[in-house]
């Protein structure tokens, strides 16, 4: 029986002499990033790769090119995509309470026609995917968020948005970890921390992990 046509389609692209990009698809979709995480995990058991980072819907490989080339182990990458997946293992699930409050409540409520009660309970219905974590330490981008509250970034980016804030853009949610600038719209705050330098892993949200936000009081 042939493969579904979104599993046979892996694109191999060369970054280099020594790695290469698997791309799964292009959609911001929980069942590709499943098979990307799936896919790098398998990846980083064999001894040809270094490392195998997985993306929304592909896999960053560093392999040693003493051991194979990228014709061979884009071959192999084919191969293991087309296998069929095991159930996945839900992802730990966390339970983020945020004071919605943040200062770009209003000026969200206002382009999208809801009113900040309707904005707090669309955001807390989801249990969003970690679907990978990167930009800062700790920040993970988390989706999908609802569609009724898709916007996109804001025109001039902050220089410095505060560490705990709670932003949206785009179909996707997060939290800033640490002050940084960031150009998405500011709606809560959050005093969980999410990047624990001390820790092992240091990062509290992993890729595949599940996120669940309730209201929290005013503090």
């Amino acid at each position: 029986m042939p493969q579904p046509r979104s599993i046979q389609r892996v694109r191999i692209h060369p970054l280099g002499d020594t790695a290469l990009l698997a791309v799964l698809g292009s959609r911001l979709d929980t069942a590709l990033n499943t098979r990307a995480i799936g896919l790098a995990s398998a990846l980083r058991k064999r001894r040809d790769v270094r490392q195998a980072v997985a993306g929304y819907a592909s896999v960053t490989v560093h392999f040693d090119p003493d051991q194979t080339t990228l014709e061979s182990l884009g071959a192999a990458i084919k191969r293991l995509a087309v296998r069929r997946p095991k159930e996945p293992i839900p992802g730990r699930l966390h339970r983020i309470p945020v004071v919605y409050d943040g200062v770009d409540m209003p000026e969200v409520s206002d382009s999208l026609n809801l009113s900040p009660r309707e904005i707090v309970a669309l955001h807390t219905r989801p249990i969003y995917r970690v679907f990978l974590v990167g930009f800062v330490p700790g920040w993970a981008y988390l989706g999908p968020l609802p569609e009724e509250l898709e916007l996109p970034r804001r025109r001039v980016p902050r220089t410095h948005v505060p560490a705990g804030s709670v932003a949206i853009a785009g179909r996707q949610t997060g939290i800033y970890p640490m002050q940084v600038p960031g150009g998405w719209h500011l709606i809560g705050r959050s005093s969980v921390k999410l990047f624990l330098p001390n820790s092992d892993p240091p990062c509290l949200f992993r890729a595949g992990d599940r996120v669940k936000f309730f209201a929290a009081a005013l503090d």
